[in-house]
């Protein structure tokens, strides 16, 4: 939820009389107080960089005003959220020059509150609420002469049901369609939508940097890279929709980038990894679906530690849903994961054309990432981190270009009834993503030999997307 208002008059700041309080971050702001590291103060400011220089809050039980000094304008997004009650706001990478004390004691409607480093990109400030309150009005005032840029949250004493309701419509809009609407929202939006539309989850990212390989590489660049050049080549057909839950390095729970997905109703939503194995022999690509009981001892491995992801980054997994037992849900939830099940091999058998496999290719575990019930989804592990060879393979630019060509033929292959029925190329099929030749052939092709590994160059960067407006981020 974000109000961006009219600058007001700088009088109606200077007219603010209290003293501050802002807290070295303990919980960090996350739903239920998860930690995120606090920045202290610095004794110089780079140019460019973005700084909270002073913070402070005025008023009453009726009514309280906080505002933080600022070295720019900013963009910002703040919302409610209820047990206990507190008021967010996100906004870009900044670094908190306050005193060790802020934010510890309140004023008014304000308790206390902190404040820190969220992700890559992204800071967080927590108010915590002495009673229920609403955000009148948010803003930020540009420098004028010697006066810094100020944000601005009015706050005002609201009854406790007006402030639930708030935060249940504020979580509503973070997080696109509820569950209890059995799919409904979601399949009106695929039947007005010609092209079908799919999510690409760059994993991981942000303080979560994902598995290591020997020669450094981090898995949050690899997947960010291949979904990228994948975005663009299913873009390239102008047969499909692309979004991506992150373009950027930085940080997005598995329950946002579900929610994301759900949100745009996709019509089939891709994670992109790369795994890690204790033994450094284990190699080859893998694809996972979604299912209560895993497949095998390591499918569950992998998936616990996939879904470690939030708890690294601290985000509270309490706040996550309970599933929906309605029926409506179920049978939504059974027809997904035909589909899921029916996209997985589909892309096993257009990868399996390019690369190397893993021995056992299709696996099933409980991934979290993978739950929406509406949303088709699979999880590709694109090879192990872990193995010199397949390290090198995925920093090779020409396998990722090869793995990602097979990838967009099987997904037209998936779609391709939906494609012929519009007449758009949907005669594309998985006979035709599989032309890559045998896996040994390919690794050869690209100088990834048994003994010596090596890289034909550099992993590229192919990034796009916004630096720094969180208030436009995705949910």
């Amino acid at each position: 939820m974000l109000r961006t208002l009219a600058p007001l008059a700088l009088s109606i700041l200077l007219a603010i009389a209290g003293a501050s309080a802002l807290a070295v971050a303990q919980d960090g702001g996350q739903p239920g107080g998860s930690p995120i590291a606090a920045s202290g103060p610095a004794d110089t400011v780079a140019p460019t960089e973005l700084v909270a220089t002073m913070a402070r809050v005025a008023g009453d039980a009726a009514r309280t005003r906080f505002v933080v000094d600022l070295t720019s304008q900013v963009g910002f997004a703040v919302f409610p959220l209820a047990d206990p009650h507190r008021i967010v706001i996100d906004l870009p990478q900044l670094r908190f020059a306050l005193a060790p004390d802020a934010g510890r004691q309140g004023r008014g409607l304000v308790a206390s509150w902190r404040y820190g480093l969220l992700a890559v990109g992204k800071s967080r400030v927590v108010i915590d609420l002495a009673r229920a309150a609403a955000v009148d009005k948010a803003f930020v005032l540009p420098p004028v002469d010697a006066q810094p840029a100020r944000l601005v949250i009015d706050l005002v004493a609201v009854d406790e049901a007006a402030f639930v309701a708030e935060a249940a419509r504020a979580r509503d809009a973070r997080t696109g369609p509820r569950e209890s609407d059995g799919g409904t929202a979601a399949a009106a939006l695929r039947q007005a939508r010609v092209r079908p539309l799919i999510v690409l989850d760059a994993g991981h990212g942000g303080i979560d940097t994902g598995a290591a390989g020997g020669q450094g590489t981090l898995e949050k660049d690899i997947t960010l890279d291949f979904a990228s050049l994948l975005k663009r080549k299913l873009e390239g057909t102008g047969l499909f929709e692309v979004r991506l839950t992150r373009d950027d390095d930085v940080f997005v729970s598995l329950d946002d980038r579900t929610a994301f997905a759900r949100q745009v109703a996709a019509d089939l939503f891709v994670s992109i990894h790369a795994d890690a194995a204790p033994q450094s022999y284990v190699r080859g690509a893998t694809v996972y679906t979604v299912s209560e009981r895993a497949s095998d001892a390591d499918a569950a491995a992998i998936a616990a530690q996939e879904n470690h992801s939030d708890v690294i980054a601290g985000v509270d997994l309490n706040e996550t849903p309970d599933d929906v037992t309605d029926i409506l849900i179920d049978l939504a939830r059974r027809e997904t994961k035909t589909m899921s099940h029916r996209a997985a091999e589909v892309l096993i058998g257009a990868i399996g054309g390019h690369t190397k496999l893993n021995s056992n290719p299709h696996r099933y575990a409980g991934f979290r990432v993978l739950r929406a019930h509406d949303v088709p989804s699979v999880l590709v592990e694109l090879g192990y981190m872990t193995n010199r060879h397949d390290e090198a393979l995925m920093l090779s630019e020409k396998w990722r270009d090869g793995t990602a060509e097979a990838m967009v033929e099987a997904i037209r292959g998936f779609f391709a009834p939906r494609l012929a029925a519009a007449g758009a190329g949907g005669e594309v099929g998985v006979d035709a993503a599989v032309k890559g030749g045998p896996s040994a052939a390919t690794d050869s092709a690209i100088g990834v030999g048994s003994d010596a590994p090596t890289s034909d160059g550099p992993l590229m960067r192919a990034v796009g997307g916004e630096q720094g407006d969180v208030a436009a981020a995705r949910p």
